[in-house]
């Protein structure tokens, strides 16, 4: 469903991430792990459209994505949850989830909720985001500003916008960082029943190995902007590669 094909940029003389081709099937959640600094965060952001490449190429069901905004990247399916929360601090909890249910109807009807909006319209759009509020526990801070919120339920925030969105492709850029040893479970649970939906592809940006061990059907490595390894999580994690560059281990025998 999603693919790069030698997808790469470089800042100056700086190679952030080096000509990088790999596919992601549908129905699979793949952990994309590297010590810090290894280019994670940008390929992520090469992927979704908030750096544009300097070579290579993003495609989306065989749909080449090159030269799109990201904005028009979440349009087309691709959707990304950052490691920075990134949410309008004077809007309610329930504005902000409502705003992204808004954005997927007709054009006709994106033109915001007022007087002149059908009341229908309007209450299906509350029920749904209500709806969403209550998988991620959120339901009783619905009429909170975001800036009311602890970073723990911002992050929370984030993922219900990145699911009231239903992309094919969700993108989650180390969710749990920042949260509570009680808020955290909340986050991983959702992205276990996204998981479910076999018609979705999943990247994740994890430090925390326990999790990426839980969790992924596949781990991709990188390494100095470079792909190192790629496969299934127990034969990664167990190779001598993975072992020296990511876990700092000694070189084996």
């Amino acid at each position: 469903m999603l693919e790069t094909r030698g997808l790469g940029i470089r800042f100056g003389g700086h190679v952030a991430v080096e000509a990088v081709s790999c596919s992601f099937a549908a129905g699979t959640l793949t952990a994309i792990v590297g010590p810090n600094g290894a280019g994670k965060t940008t390929y992520f952001n090469l992927i979704s459209g908030q750096l544009a490449p300097t070579t290579g190429s993003v495609l989306l069901d065989g749909r080449l994505l090159d030269g799109l905004a990201a904005s028009e990247r979440a349009r087309q399916g691709v959707g990304r949850a950052f490691q920075l929360t990134q949410l309008f601090p004077s809007l309610s909890v329930l504005e902000h989830v409502r705003l992204a249910l808004q954005a997927l109807m007709p054009g006709s009807h994106r033109r915001g909720l007022d007087a002149w909006r059908i009341w229908s319209d309007h209450r299906d759009l509350t029920a749904r985001a209500e709806t969403l509020l209550e998988m991620l526990a959120m339901r009783g801070q619905s009429s909170l500003l975001a800036s009311q919120l602890s970073h723990g339920d911002q992050r929370k925030l984030e993922v219900a916008l990145l699911m009231a969105l239903d992309p094919k492709v969700y993108m989650f850029d180390e969710p749990t960082a920042g949260m509570s040893h009680d808020e955290a479970p909340v986050i991983l649970e959702l992205i276990r029943k996204l998981k479910t939906q076999r018609d979705r592809v999943i990247l994740l940006v994890e430090h925390k190995m326990d999790v990426v061990r839980e969790l992924a059907d596949r781990i991709v490595v990188l390494h100095n902007g470079a792909l190192v390894a790629d496969g299934a999580p127990q034969d990664v994690m167990d190779s001598k590669v993975v072992r020296e560059a990511y876990l700092g281990a000694r070189p084996l025998p």
